[in-house]
């Protein structure tokens, strides 16, 4: 299934994968308002889709943004508010790069109706879908299981220091998914990591977005996870055009399978 906004492919099992920054359209008239580097869009979740196409196997529903986050940032309130009060972190419809150098042309930044145009035309309809994916699995199963994909640059200064663990597992601290399934799958990471001679952290410098945040509720038997990874454990990260590393992306892989696999095979308590 396609929409404009987004891509689902539907599986049959109680899992989830949402990739809501691995979107490269740009809105109409969008991409002439933008600077040269913001053009490179070098702060997309690049391959995502490609990287966990293997999750299919698994009888997971898969849905991806079609649009970039320069357009209007799915894993963010509507209401704008920050992920991360007091730390560097970037907005709703954000005016900068990761880096902080600007994202537009002097003089071409959003006001409050377009960003509230982009909302309703961008944000609401992934999270329409998203919502929507989560009732039909619960319907099926009872319970759901979201997992929330991402990728960033493993050096990125004004986000965080030094280099970013290859996984970064985050719970919303410990508040979006049971105890018991978030230690199966952190066990699993952690074993797998070692193996291939990985790193990771969990409810680190990324704890969840808003998606994580807002759809986790472990109370409702719907459980949600956000994953970060670091980029240049998959792909070449530096410069356009960004390319996708199979000789990398390999090993990362079966470490993800086992994560997800740890995760998709959960199942709740009887009682």
């Amino acid at each position: 299934m396609t929409d404009a906004i987004f891509e689902l492919v539907r599986g049959d099992g109680p899992l989830v994968v949402s990739m809501p920054h691995c979107g490269t359209e740009l809105s109409p008239g969008l991409a002439e308002r933008l600077t040269e580097e913001a053009l490179t869009l070098r702060d997309t979740d690049w391959h995502i889709p490609r990287l966990y196409g293997f999750a299919r196997e698994m009888g997971a529903t898969l849905l991806s943004a079609r649009y970039s986050r320069y357009v209007v940032d799915l894993n963010r309130s509507s209401s704008g508010e920050s992920l991360y009060p007091g730390q560097a972190t970037t907005g709703l419809c954000p005016d900068t790069l990761f880096d902080g150098t600007p994202l537009y042309r002097e003089g071409q930044t959003p006001d409050a109706a377009e960003v509230a145009q982009r909302v309703e035309g961008y944000w609401r309809p992934y999270h329409d879908a998203l919502a929507a994916e989560l009732v039909r699995v619960k319907a099926r199963h009872g319970f759901a299981l979201l997992y929330d994909a991402h990728s960033i640059r493993s050096h990125v200064p004004r986000l965080f220091d030094g280099r970013l663990p290859d996984l970064n597992l985050g719970t919303a601290r410990g508040t979006s998914v049971d105890p018991q399934l978030a230690a199966r799958v952190v066990t699993a990471m952690e074993s797998a990591v070692a193996a291939e001679g990985m790193t990771c952290v969990t409810n680190g410098r990324f704890v969840g977005g808003h998606i994580t945040r807002h759809f986790g509720r472990p109370a409702d038997n719907v459980h949600a996870l956000q994953m970060e990874l670091a980029q240049d454990r998959y792909m070449d990260e530096e410069a356009p055009p960004f390319a996708y590393r199979p000789d990398r992306a390999e090993k990362l892989q079966r470490v993800l399978t086992a994560v997800l696999g740890a995760f998709a095979g959960w199942r709740p308590a009887q009682g």
